[in-house]
């Protein structure tokens, strides 16, 4: 008779129907195909038991333990070399004085139940949808570095940044300069100017025209060298679960830093073999 196989879990994977055999081998690169799959397409966790012919259950546990493992590889920066933390992104870009660009993003999530004292949370001011919000930094060519954990969707760009410590490691890091958006203005003072933010409009109303013109011009100029972290945030949309999910809000910092992790490393690879070409 044939022994029940071991999953990922070390549990034993016999799944028909409460019988003694297995109806499918489900090893860790199962687990790891499925913990990919999900938040790609977003898939549930009910069709991926079907089509690796085990309970939903040995898939959620599956999930669980591989997709904090990708979350915690960190951003690939060069081949074998990985940033995990905001600290050691900031000193990777500090150390050629390299320019980054950081910019906020919302991913839509379900509404918290009813009688939740913490409902209005996660209702986004920008979009008024319930979302959750984390923060992306790039280089100049849109290659993702660091995307941080999420905050509910309340939480302003500018808050974000400062509860992740942005200010005091740019303070402590040699100069260079990081792009960012409207949102974080007031930045720029704390940080000793390496926070460059659209200007400020001095004319709320009955502005001149040169004035127009120029405050114009300046954003323009701005935009368009900070418009390579939108093409990073496009990128990580492209997985499903990053566009609108619809699972545990408590798993979404998990998710978005694990497809992060592997974005920067598709993103590296891609480059090397641009270069080599």
């Amino acid at each position: 008779m044939a022994r029940a196989a071991s999953g990922p879990t070390g549990g034993s994977a016999a799944e028909a129907g409460g019988g003694s055999r297995a109806k499918h081998k489900f090893v860790f690169v199962d687990g790891l195909l499925a913990t990919l799959v999900s938040p790609r397409h977003g898939t549930t966790h009910d069709v991926l038991a079907c089509w690796f012919g085990v309970d939903r259950s040995t898939i959620t546990r599956a999930i669980g333990e591989v997709r904090p493992l990708l979350a915690q590889r960190g951003c690939t920066v060069a081949p074998g070399i990985r940033l995990g933390s905001l600290a050691e992104v900031i000193e990777h870009l500090g150390t050629d004085g390299r320019t980054g660009i950081i910019d906020g993003t919302e991913i839509r999530v379900r509404r918290p139940a009813a009688g939740r004292k913490d409902r209005d949370r996660f209702v986004s001011g920008k979009t008024k949808q319930n979302a959750v919000k984390a923060m992306v930094l790039t280089d100049t060519e849109g290659r993702v570095l660091f995307c941080s954990p999420v905050r509910p969707g309340s939480c302003a760009d500018i808050t974000q940044a400062r509860q992740l410590d942005l200010v005091e490691l740019l303070v402590d890091s040699p100069f260079l300069e990081i792009l960012a958006a409207a949102g974080y203005q007031g930045m720029g003072a704390q940080s000793g100017g390496r926070v460059l933010t659209p200007p400020h409009r001095k004319f709320k109303k009955n502005s001149p025209a040169w004035y127009e013109e120029r405050h114009e011009q300046q954003h323009k100029a701005h935009s368009s060298r900070r418009i390579r972290v939108e093409h990073g945030i496009a990128h990580l949309k492209n997985w499903r679960a990053l566009a609108r999910h619809l699972g545990r809000r408590e798993h979404m910092s998990d998710i978005v830093q694990a497809v992060a992790a592997l974005l920067s490393h598709q993103q590296t690879a891609t480059l090397g073999h641009g270069l080599r070409a």
